[in-house]
């Protein structure tokens, strides 16, 4: 039995893709199947709908719960934002310094301080990208949306696997299709976070970039929040009435992890809130106890990022102006 565990985890262990979905069908290690069950005594306590999936990068196993299921994206739909910016950059058609002036059909006032910026104000990309992403700045996001298209985005997310990660247009937090035209999933979100984190999405220097500014996420009260002290998350929030999101790497001693929580039609937002921290909580010590176990099996795999990028081709005919 030992030994066709072993061979099915190196299985996984050679190819950074494999999720080893006949392994989860027909067999999860004691400390998956435990944050499995946990998980699932969690669920059944959320007034609400929820969806999540959680991938030890390590082993590219993942536990999840509708991971498939489309939700409201809120601000999390600023991660695919910033992956088709730096998409543009590597492609050589502007760089981080790039000026954008605020135009009053970019502004929401939703969230964040440049909508009340006035006409005209200058902003480099670089620093759109870190208001978009560390404050939840929509007025940015918008901003960089224009820059480059609503076609291109959904482009390049098709072009990376991702099946229900979509942009319907800007940002518009007054009106109610902002739960319809801004969707994702936990699986599309978990995709994009693991690429980046073995360097693969757009090319190295990118993936770093974007986890350098997910790293200074200042909105800190979901997933990071119950973590021991001094553990880094790159992470994204997304909160929308109803609906609490965050996604994230989270970069612990016993190996990283790439989580994506979703949770909407809340009948209590501090209920949605504690389902997502005692969530995070649950998956660090389960996959923390997880490394115990592949280290006593001989299984002891160690992370390495790649160099090697996704082949992307750009669709040129979709970028904005």
């Amino acid at each position: 039995m030992l030994r066709r565990i072993a061979a099915t985890f190196a299985a996984c262990a050679m190819s950074w893709w494999v999720v080893c979905a006949p392994a989860r069908a027909t067999y999860l290690p004691q400390p998956l199947a435990q944050l499995h069950a946990q998980a699932g005594a969690l669920v059944r306590s959320v007034p609400g709908d929820v969806a999540f999936e959680i991938e030890d990068l390590t082993t590219g196993i993942s536990v999840g719960y509708r991971e498939n299921a489309s939700m409201p994206a809120a601000s999390v739909i600023k991660v695919p934002v910033m992956v088709q910016v730096f998409a543009e950059i590597v492609a050589g058609r502007f760089t981080l310094q790039r000026v954008l002036h605020v135009r009053n059909e970019d502004r929401d006032y939703g969230w964040g301080d440049l909508a009340y910026a006035p006409t005209g104000a200058p902003y480099t990309v670089d620093q759109l990208l870190h208001a978009m992403i560390d404050r939840s700045d929509n007025t940015a996001a918008n901003m960089l949306i224009r820059l480059v298209g609503v076609r291109a985005i959904d482009h390049t997310m098709r072009a990376l696997g991702l099946r229900h990660t979509w942009l319907g247009g800007e940002i518009r937090t007054d009106r109610w299709s902002v739960r319809t035209k801004l969707r994702t999933s936990p699986a599309d979100m978990v995709r994009l976070l693991s690429l980046m984190a073995r360097g693969r999405l757009i090319d190295a220097w990118a993936s770093r970039e974007m986890i350098a500014i997910l790293k200074d996420d200042e909105i800190d009260g979901l997933l990071p929040e119950p973590l021991p002290h001094g553990v880094p998350v790159a992470h994204k929030t997304g909160s929308l009435g109803d609906t609490l999101n965050d996604v994230g790497i989270v970069y612990a001693s016993h190996g990283p992890y790439a989580i994506a929580v979703m949770t909407t039609h809340l009948d209590d937002l501090d209920a949605g809130t504690a389902f997502v921290r005692a969530l995070s909580l649950d998956a660090y010590e389960h996959l923390r106890s997880f490394a115990r176990w592949r280290r006593n099996a001989g299984l002891d795999y160690r992370f390495i990022p790649s160099a090697t990028p996704l082949p992307l081709t750009p669709d040129l005919s979709a970028w904005g102006g």
